[in-house]
């Protein structure tokens, strides 16, 4: 027997029978209903004065039976087996209106969100006899609407195979899909959105960084959307309207995974799944996925799952904390913990064994600088923006060849090589990870054994991307968290890198509001000789003793 849910309360007995009834109909498959069976329905949701809805498949059974408001009716949770981006949900809605009105655009809003195969509203006169009805189905994603609502027909012309259009669809959206993944060549396919009080063009400024994080997490970007809103709604971040405009991008994009710039609270990262039933991840998740992928020795690999296990954390949650509890005894650990309180102490448990594994490596490498410090070798550490070319900048000086691409964070671990200089002088020069704006404080803190590095430097290297439309934002984001670090009093040299790629127009002006910083381009050589020259000058104002090294050698720390 189908289930019955909704407004309930005050019925009567025979009128919850008759309900149930309603429940065991077999509606046809290519029509919308017989005319006794509209008749059943009119007569029933007027004199209960509620709209009433059947959830039919596509066999014609009645899988809910809803009673409503007189004027709206709510669907609760549907299972997911069948939804993704290419098949509908399997079931179309056949309620009743209690006026001579059409489809609404709550009646719409639902047949989008839950992927309806259709819904059709039924009218119903002041004495309960069927008037009109209306229906709306989806339409594939290149078509200049997501959905074709059809015009008002006379109640007792029901034919409408609505089943062979939501197939002839599913169709649609599989080719589309399949065409667009082999042009791509992936099947993660995403929608970036903002929602901040920020102005629109810096907005967009940050989704240009975010599409990039995509990239380099295999993403593919196939639309974006900003609201600049004063009053964030707490639960979803966005009003029943954008939620709609969001969940046509997605259609029309045919993208099974949201991006949220900033970081979302537990509680909405599950709303904004229920609601949109697609993966969805904030910028500290994309974040944590990148440094996953690029995390090679052991311990980034330990201080990255450490930060995945900080974030996570305290978003574990229970669907039905009631029915969760094991069979047993009450008692903190064993018998009687639910699965979330389980999952919670693992966890913990987990991330207590990271944090002594940590501390033992950070033992190590302070071991190592120490003896670097006595052996009186100075250390230069590379900083800056992720994706600025420090890595190139530190095979070029060195003539090494330590990973560099073109993606954000393709360096995780500090790698340290030699530097000689012509008189005999040497460094260590440190490659470290890349910084970014707002950088979770969960990496922050799971990064320390790596950050380290720059508690000791005699000097930072602040290397900046002088090409990037964003360079002034990016300058100022790496200067504050070196300020975070407690690192703004160590002495610093600014290089502006990609030099060659500023136009010749913008090159002066750079020079002017930075006119300490050195033009360099690492890929090209250009401006390294006066680099070199200037790290030199700084070397011999440390007063240390210098030892002469081959050039490029591997130092393990």
């Amino acid at each position: 027997m189908s289930r019955l849910e909704g407004n309930l309360q005050g019925l009567r007995p025979s009128q919850l029978k008759s309900l149930e009834r309603l429940g065991t109909r077999k509606f046809p498959a290519k029509e919308l209903y017989t005319l006794d069976q509209a008749r059943e329905l009119a007569l029933l949701s007027r004199s209960l004065e509620r709209q009433i809805g059947l959830l039919l498949d596509r066999k014609g059974r009645v899988s809910l039976v809803l009673v409503g408001k007189s004027d709206s009716i709510y669907i609760p949770e549907l299972a997911r087996s069948r939804t993704s981006t290419t098949r509908l949900r399997g079931l179309r809605l056949l309620h009743t209106h209690l006026n001579r009105e059409g489809l609404s655009e709550e009646d719409l809003m639902d047949m989008l969100f839950l992927r309806l195969d259709a819904v059709i509203a039924l009218t119903v006169s002041p004495v309960g006899m069927p008037m009109q009805w209306q229906a709306a189905h989806l339409l594939p994603p290149d078509s200049p609407a997501p959905y074709r609502v059809e015009p008002m027909q006379p109640w007792d012309q029901p034919q409408s195979d609505l089943t062979a259009t939501a197939l002839a669809l599913e169709e649609e959206l599989a080719r589309e899909s399949s065409a667009a993944d082999k042009d791509s060549g992936q099947a993660n396919r995403c929608i970036l959105v903002s929602v901040s009080q920020e102005p629109r063009v810096v907005q967009e400024r940050n989704l240009d960084e975010l599409a990039e994080l995509a990239r380099t997490a295999d993403l593919t970007v196939c639309g974006r959307m900003v609201q600049r809103s004063t009053a964030v709604n707490p639960r979803s971040l966005l009003g029943r309207g954008k939620m709609a405009e969001l969940e046509v991008l997605a259609l029309t994009g045919r993208a099974d995974i949201l991006v949220f710039d900033g970081e979302l609270s537990p509680s909405q990262l599950h709303n904004l799944a229920d609601i949109t039933e697609r993966k969805v991840l904030d910028r500290t998740q994309l974040i944590l996925d990148i440094f996953a992928q690029h995390a090679v020795t052991k311990a980034g690999k330990l201080q990255v799952e450490l930060a995945q296990l900080k974030y996570m954390l305290p978003r574990l949650t229970g669907k039905n904390r009631a029915m969760d509890r094991l069979m047993g005894g009450i008692g903190g650990r064993g018998p009687g913990e639910t699965k979330l309180e389980i999952d919670r102490r693992r966890s913990r448990e987990r991330m207590g064994r990271l944090r002594r594994e940590l501390d033992n490596l950070r033992r190590q490498r302070s071991y190592v600088r120490s003896n670097r410090a006595r052996n009186g070798i100075p250390l230069a550490a590379l900083v800056g923006y992720t994706n600025a070319g420090k890595s190139t900048l530190l095979n070029t000086l060195t003539r090494s060849h330590v990973l560099a691409q073109n993606k954000l964070f393709a360096t995780l671990d500090t790698t340290t090589r030699r530097l000689r200089f012509p008189a005999e002088r040497e460094i260590v020069l440190a490659d470290t990870v890349g910084f970014i704006r707002n950088l979770p404080q969960e990496l922050m803190e799971a990064f320390q054994a790596t950050l380290e590095e720059l508690d000791s430097a005699d000097l930072l290297i602040h290397v900046a991307d002088a090409s990037h439309p964003d360079l002034f934002q990016q300058i100022a984001s790496v200067d504050s968290i070196l300020e975070e670090l407690d690192l703004a009093s160590v002495p610093r040299l600014l290089v502006l890198n990609k030099w060659d790629l500023v136009p010749v127009a913008a090159q002066a002006e750079l020079g002017d509001a930075l006119p300490d910083a050195f033009h360099v381009s690492a890929a090209s050589g250009q401006g390294l000789k006066e680099l070199m020259q200037a790290l030199e000058m700084r070397i011999l104002t440390l007063n240390k003793v210098l030892l002469p090294e081959a050039s490029a050698d591997n130092i393990n720390a």
